[in-house]
């Protein structure tokens, strides 16, 4: 039986590489096939009558896992330097505008037509709102560098915010200028606690020279990241400073403090960093998703109660984001697919207190919406004419190479 568990996870595992290399070719997100062989499997334990456990209880460790290790991976990625800060202001707004805007009119609506209060009604549409960078930034590799710095910044940043915006509401039971400053505290610690965390851990890799030196980095950052949600601090902003930090020594060596690190040779020891990270990243977000497509329950796809509702939560999504992308400039297409909901929506929505959960928003409804903007997304790079190479960078005057695997 043993072995029989760990053929099937290879296999799946390997099929999942498939499916990520060929996906520059086919256009289809990897995610789209990942969900769909998780329900083929699914379908076919049934069909054999193979009893499987309770899988449930595993999907918030997957997911928050793999939230760690794909914002991590992202920022990793990134460069910063004073050139990109209005392209990064750009995405930063790009990112708040149609996650608010979203939210206040869905949990309106929830409000006003589900006879839900306004706040559980808010805490129920934020989860809706969030681009998922697990699957925008794993779909972005065949795109110029310039779509895909803006979607990585978009879609990192719309979960960091989305997070924190969620907690500010479920944490407390009234909000006003007393909660506001104590959420702004809260804000502040994490920014030090981000800078010191992330001097210590630049240090220990360019001083550990045992053979093992990568997985107590990872170990620490995970632990980091546990504690600070333990308290309810903002532990993305931490994942993503660390990864800009790191990743971008060669911009911070002139300060005397950074060329203690020895930024020179450290830049060997970051890349392999990168690769194990991209690497973990890939394996952790395949798994998330091969036990979400297996989780997921034929009836909820096709459930006709929440369709309706689905279809309007995606239309809104996408009438703000192309008004949003219009008033900023940004060229439509291919942005305006790359909006899909996914792993950061299936984790708040877990998190959704019970007593303030509405009843219509269900599993039903966010399969369907996670579903919905994936197609979207998969048809509109499959239908998105071949970019020219004269655009790379266009907008920004970006010049970087961003490969991102999966």
């Amino acid at each position: 039986m043993n072995f029989a568990i760990i053929i099937t996870i290879c296999v799946l595992l390997l099929l999942a590489y498939a499916f990520t290399i060929s996906s520059s070719k086919t256009k289809i997100p990897s995610v789209i096939l990942l969900l769909l062989l998780g329900w083929v499997v699914k379908q076919i334990t049934d069909v054999f009558h193979i009893v499987i456990p309770d899988l449930n209880s595993l999907l918030p460790f997957f997911g928050t896992l793999g939230l760690v290790l794909i914002v991590l991976e992202g920022s990793l990625e990134l460069e910063l330097n004073k050139k990109k800060l209005p392209f990064v202001g750009k995405t930063l707004v790009t990112a708040i505008i149609p996650l608010f805007v979203t939210a206040f009119v869905i949990g309106h609506f929830f409000y006003y037509f589900l006879d839900s209060s306004y706040k559980d009604g808010l805490i129920n549409a934020v989860p809706l709102c969030i681009i998922s960078s697990a699957i925008a930034i794993s779909s972005v590799g065949h795109l110029n560098s310039f779509n895909k710095e803006f979607a990585i910044y978009e879609s990192s940043l719309s979960d960091i915010i989305g997070v924190l915006f969620f907690n500010f509401i479920a944490l407390n039971s009234v909000i006003n200028l007393d909660t506001l400053g104590h959420f702004g505290l809260q804000i502040l610690l994490m920014l030090l606690i981000s800078f010191i965390a992330s001097a210590f851990l630049a240090f220990l890799l360019s001083r550990i020279d045992h053979h093992i030196k990568f997985a107590p980095i990872v170990l620490l950052i995970i632990l980091i990241f546990a504690i600070s949600e333990i308290y309810h601090l903002p532990a993305l902003i931490f994942i993503m400073l660390f990864g800009l930090f790191i990743g971008n020594f060669d911009e911070l060596e002139r300060f005397k403090a950074i060329q203690y690190l020895k930024p020179r040779s450290l830049d060997k020891e970051v890349k392999k960093f990168k690769e194990l990270i991209i690497e973990a990243a890939f394996l952790v977000r395949s798994l998330f998703f091969l036990l979400f497509g297996f989780l997921m329950k034929t009836e909820d796809i096709l459930n006709p109660h929440t369709f309706e509702l689905a279809i309007g939560i995606v239309i809104l999504i996408y009438l703000v984001r192309a008004i949003q992308l219009k008033i900023f400039k940004v060229k439509l297409m291919p942005l305006l697919y790359i909006a899909p909901r996914g792993l950061i929506t299936i984790l708040l929505f877990l998190s959704i207190p019970d007593d303030s959960k509405i009843p219509l928003v269900n599993k039903a409804l966010i399969i369907q919406v996670i579903v919905l903007t994936a197609l979207i997304m998969m048809f509109g790079l499959i239908f998105n004419k071949q970019e020219d190479p004269k655009d790379e960078g266009k907008g920004d005057n970006l010049k970087i190479d961003i490969d991102v695997p999966i």
